[in-house]
């Protein structure tokens, strides 16, 4: 079948499905390390209590057969295992139709964790990853040539994902239009890298200039995704070091990763033999006629269920990162259509005085990713995903984005919660747990060159204002 089998592109869809597991494999040791604090049932937002009040058809998860915090830990588990192996290559080997359930019960696992992971789960990456992982059950075996329609289906995907959020910074912030963003976004962004305070202090001519090849890389590249070779190959190149140099500038999870990840399967065979010690697939069988209608299935269904996403991205209205569904299939994408220009974060505290007044004795606790210590240099953690690290950048946009769970994580502190305090990088009261908490609201900004070589320090913060009073327990309350 001429027609149907996508000569050239092997070497692509093999680097394309492994990088993909290890993106899945990521994702499902996130789950497995964090979920018991977060969403176990004595989390933060305990899945059970979610389940008695929202229905299968709401959203899908085989955890509406029977939930337990062991059986969740299996889940993720068991879905590690198969990421893990198939980015090895051992899924690959298998024959087709194993192939296609592999893929298909990593699909099924984590869309399963993501319908019932709340507010800690309501990032696009995941529905990214869902969308990526569905279409990857129908890239074939490696003894199956790669199927056109769906490589067609992946560069589709890909053109959503960098469109949708260039066309979102157009219509958003003025200051994408008059390509001054960049002053703020390293400063400002959920959670700095490494080397995020040096892309801040770089010239701001040169910030202009990110911004506009920002702006050519997502609102004009896309469109040569659907271009003849070499052409496509290049701009898939151009959206791949982009993303390279959002990683080094920044932690966003696994994002950039499998933008990355997406682009790979536009590089021809060609450019990878010059690239790497691999060698392209040849001597395929003949793709058996079910493989066939199913991809032809698939490539139908997405077509009908892309109107919804195409009239969003033509919409004056446009949003951000929307599943149209609960099957997070053929959805919309985007990042960052405002910028905030000042960086505020919320810092909590405990003490283990009985009383509190002046001469209280406040100890800060630290979290792995987000600022705190002035003194401390912001870490790399993508693709690993601190979720509540990101959590507290929003809470500290605004309260609301903290309502269904902050006082329960002061709570957690109160009683020293091992599970809670496992997702900080320090608990100053590693023995005993703290009397009172409280949590205060500062403005952060980086250093400038001098103060960085007069201090160490990376940042300078200022006190606002209160942003939980100090609270106890109850006597007798053993949280």
């Amino acid at each position: 079948m001429e027609w149907y089998d996508a000569e050239g592109y092997s070497l692509g869809r093999l680097l394309c499905t492994r990088a993909l597991a290890l993106v899945y494999l990521v994702a499902f040791l996130v789950a497995l390390n964090q979920f018991r604090a977060l969403l176990g049932s004595t989390g933060l937002t305990p899945i059970p209590r979610f389940l008695s009040a929202t229905s299968f058809g709401r959203a899908p998860s085989v955890f509406h057969l029977r939930y337990s915090d062991r059986l969740f830990a299996a889940v993720a588990g068991l879905g590690a295992v198969l990421a893990a192996a198939t980015a090895v290559g051992v899924t690959d080997r298998l024959p087709l139709i194993a192939s296609m359930l592999v893929w298909f019960l990593m699909w099924l696992l984590y869309l399963s964790i993501v319908n019932v992971g709340q507010v800690w789960y309501s990032f696009g990456w995941e529905s990214l990853l869902l969308e990526a992982g569905f279409l990857a059950i129908f890239l074939g075996n490696a003894d199956t040539a790669p199927p056109l329609l769906v490589l067609i289906l992946l560069r589709w995907l890909l053109f959503r994902l960098e469109f949708g959020a260039g066309l979102i910074k157009m219509r958003g912030d003025r200051c994408w239009r008059d390509l001054t963003c960049l002053y703020y976004h390293h400063e400002t962004q959920p959670m700095p890298g490494p080397l995020s305070w040096y892309f801040h202090h770089l010239p701001k001519p040169l910030h202009r200039v990110e911004v506009a090849g920002n702006h050519v890389t997502q609102l004009v590249v896309p469109f040569f995704l659907f271009a003849p070779q070499p052409i496509a190959g290049i701009a898939a190149s151009i959206m791949i070091v982009t993303q390279l140099w959002l990683v080094i500038s920044g932690n966003f999870s696994w994002l950039n990763w499998l933008t990355i990840v997406l682009a790979l399967s536009v590089i021809p065979d060609g450019w990878w033999e010059r690239l790497l010690p691999l060698e392209p697939g040849t001597g395929y069988g003949p793709t058996p006629t079910v493989f066939v209608a199913a991809v032809l299935a698939l490539t139908g269904t997405v077509a009908v269920l892309s109107y919804l996403p195409v009239r969003n991205m033509l919409s004056h209205r446009q949003a951000m990162n929307v599943s149209f569904n609960r099957w997070h299939f053929v959805n919309t994408y985007g990042a960052f259509g405002s910028i905030t220009r000042h960086r505020h974060e919320v810092i909590v505290e405990g003490t283990s005085d009985r009383q509190i007044g002046p001469g209280t004795v406040w100890r800060e606790y630290e979290f792995k990713g987000k600022p705190g210590d002035v003194q401390r240099r912001p870490r790399q953690y993508a693709p690993y995903h601190l979720r509540l690290d990101w959590l507290m950048w929003f809470a500290a946009l605004s309260p609301d984005y903290a309502r269904s769970w902050f006082g329960r994580l002061l709570e957690k502190l109160l009683t020293n919660d091992r599970h809670v305090t496992a997702l900080l990088r320090r608990n100053p009261f590693p023995d005993d747990p703290p009397r009172w908490v409280r949590a205060r609201y500062f403005d952060y900004r980086y250093t400038t060159r001098r103060e960085r070589r007069e201090t160490g320090a990376w940042w300078v913060r200022e006190y606002v204002t209160e942003y939980m009073r100090p609270v106890a327990l109850a006597e007798g309350d053993d949280g």
